[in-house]
């Protein structure tokens, strides 16, 4: 029986993957440059800020043959990133999350970004859902997904095996982190992550988090 609800928060929950690569692709632009989707999909969506081996501002520099002023161009993105974060959860997150309280579910934010990042955000959406837990990575690479460690730590927190929790991730390292995890996987693929690779190994797939129900999610993997 289902007692629980992981979820990831960045591009799950709340955009923040639009604003951030958005951000970036609009100084590539600038530049006469494109940024590669998959690219950013593969090496930045759902790792710790700034764990990833990917630099933007060095691919930047190799592909247009320019310049960076490191220091300008962090600035400049970090206030348009800022500029395009929306103030209000996905489709469907507060009805989910609603729901799952009148059930007596408990609920957990599983991410790979910083707590204080995620309270920010929650304050900017105006969510009050009263969480369980909240598992961030908080700068720790080791941590962070694809490493199972923080679904881990959010089923010890809640006391619930993996058999009583159900995942939701948008990302492909997010959907292995969980299936590392041992556990059955929703998928709602963003703008961004549609059709990436990785993602087919969830266990359900959803257009929006509005489509889920909580009578028909998927039961967990056998064990080992």
């Amino acid at each position: 029986m289902i007692e629980a609800l992981l979820l990831d928060f960045d591009g799950l929950l709340y955009d923040t993957e639009s604003a951030s690569f958005g951000a970036w692709e609009e100084i590539y632009a600038q530049h006469g440059a494109e940024l590669p989707v998959a690219l950013w999909v593969a090496e930045v969506m759902g790792r710790p800020p700034d764990s990833s081996a990917f630099d933007p501002a060095e691919h930047l520099r190799e592909i247009a043959g320019v310049e960076i002023d490191r220091d300008q161009l962090d600035a400049r993105r970090e206030t348009r990133r800022s500029e395009m974060l929306p103030d209000h959860l996905m489709p469907g997150a507060a009805e989910l999350l609603s729901d799952a309280r009148r059930r007596g579910l408990r609920t957990a934010i599983v991410t790979s970004n910083n707590r204080d990042r995620i309270r920010e955000h929650l304050a900017r959406a105006r969510c009050e859902h009263p969480w369980d837990a909240i598992v961030c990575a908080d700068g720790d690479a080791r941590r962070g997904k694809p490493n199972p460690d923080l679904y881990l730590e959010a089923m010890e927190t809640l006391e619930v095996a993996a058999a009583q929790a159900v995942a939701f991730e948008d990302s492909p390292n997010g959907v292995a982190a969980a299936k590392a995890a041992g556990l059955a996987c929703v998928v709602v693929p963003s703008a961004l992550t549609r059709g990436a690779a990785g993602l087919e190994r969830g266990d359900l797939m959803v257009d929006s988090l509005a489509e889920v129900s909580l009578d028909d999610l998927p039961p967990a993997p056998p064990a080992g």
